[in-house]
């Protein structure tokens, strides 16, 4: 009796359905409902699936063909969401849900998302699934009726059997592929985010520079034309132009020294992250402690996403916050460099889409390298915000 209860033990522990018994329990009655309801299923299921492929199939030639298809095995996906929770409930199999397919925007438009749709494994195993369970329906269904009535005695040694070919079929084709289907989805969406800020990022230094840096060389060139018309007749009022030109050329020098500290810092190049991070915080508007403590420079591009990143969070501070002081910590443990900001401000911040904080965009930014980002920010209490990046050498 106590081995008995050591082996059930032991099973449920795995997450396996307890041992078979002679008698019918609560377990091999879940097991015989689920066997009895295969054929139905199956048989919706199939007529489903096979109407789907042959429309979407005869129609693939025309403009609605593909979109057709997508939304065909957008459905099919929830058929295996249906069946996972089935076996879920009735076999007691626990199979982790696939990634979601990302959005439009998130896939760079309708195109990369129908593509994504149409190709995508976890709907097309599930097709595979509804039409194989056909046949497997119409024989567990025969079988576990005929016990009901004829093969009593063995009916929970039959039903234990066929289920656990059941078992086997959810975890071999509804079940993600150790986890690719998920790595997929989230590098391609990862990818969308990287397409999505580099765009921004030229357009933003087109604005700047258009509005900026070549608007005064612009007023330049044609203050520089009229000094040289007056040059002779009105000396001293070419002069005062040249002093203004003179003037304009700062300017100009000093903007474009903005825009390309903004792209990438030359001390960030030269010095690394300690003084440039340092340089960052010296044009913050409250005091920051900064402590860098790094045995070596990570990669030129986590370097930069780095100061970017804290870049950014003390801009945040500066505007947002109503802090009397600020820290920013850099470390490397392990594989991985850690950041984190703080600040005793208001708090109230969050990764808000469209929120105009910036903490959603640092988030996408840092995830899309397989970054982690988190914000602690009780209201009154305020912010401390953490990021991880991995960790790559020079």
């Amino acid at each position: 009796m106590t081995a008995s209860l050591q082996v059930s033990h032991q099973a449920a522990e795995d997450g396996g359905p307890p041992p078979v018994r002679p008698a019918l329990g609560a377990v091999a009655w879940k097991e015989v409902a689920h066997l009895l309801g295969n054929l139905p299923l199956a048989l919706a299921g199939f007529l489903y699936t096979v109407c789907m492929v042959s429309t979407a199939g005869g129609l693939s030639v025309t403009a609605i063909g593909l979109p057709l298809l997508a939304a065909g095995l957008a459905v099919s996906r929830w058929l295996g969401r249906f069946e996972r929770a089935r076996a879920r409930w009735l076999l007691g199999v626990r199979v982790d849900e696939p990634s979601p397919l990302p959005g439009w925007r998130r896939s760079g438009g309708f195109f990369p998302w129908l593509w994504t749709a149409v190709k995508d494994p976890v709907a097309w195993r599930t097709v595979l699934f509804e039409l194989v369970r056909l046949p497997w329906g119409v024989l567990t269904f025969s079988v576990t009726l005929t016990g009901l009535f004829v093969l009593w005695p063995v009916l929970p040694y039959v039903s234990r059997a066929l289920s656990n070919v059941d078992r086997v079929m959810v975890r071999g084709l509804l079940s993600p592929s150790d986890g690719l289907e998920r790595r997929i989805a989230e590098l391609e969406s990862d990818r969308g985010v990287v397409v999505d800020t580099a765009a921004a990022d030229l357009r933003r230094i087109e604005r700047d520079l258009h509005d900026g840096a070549q608007a005064r060389l612009v007023a330049l060139a044609m203050g520089l034309g009229l000094a040289k018309e007056k040059l002779l007749e009105d000396p001293d009022a070419a002069a005062a132009m040249v002093d203004e030109a003179h003037g304009e050329v700062k300017l100009a020098l000093q903007e474009l020294r903005d825009l390309a500290r903004g792209i990438h810092p030359a001390v960030l190049t030269d010095r690394g992250l300690d003084a440039a991070l340092s340089a960052v915080a010296s044009r913050c508007l409250v005091p920051v402690k900064v402590a860098v403590d790094l045995p070596e420079r990570p990669a030129a591009a986590v370097e930069g996403i780095a100061y970017f990143t804290v870049s950014e969070l003390l801009q945040n501070i500066s505007k947002h916050a109503g802090a009397r002081g600020a820290g920013v910590e850099v470390w490397r443990a392990d594989s991985r460099l850690l950041i984190r900001v703080s600040d005793d401000g208001r708090g109230g911040a969050g990764v808000r889409r469209g929120g105009g904080t910036g903490l959603a965009g640092l988030a996408d930014r840092i995830g899309a390298v397989d970054g982690v980002f988190a914000v602690d920010s009780p209201e009154g209490g305020g912010t401390v915000v953490t990021a991880e990046l991995p960790w790559r050498a020079r």
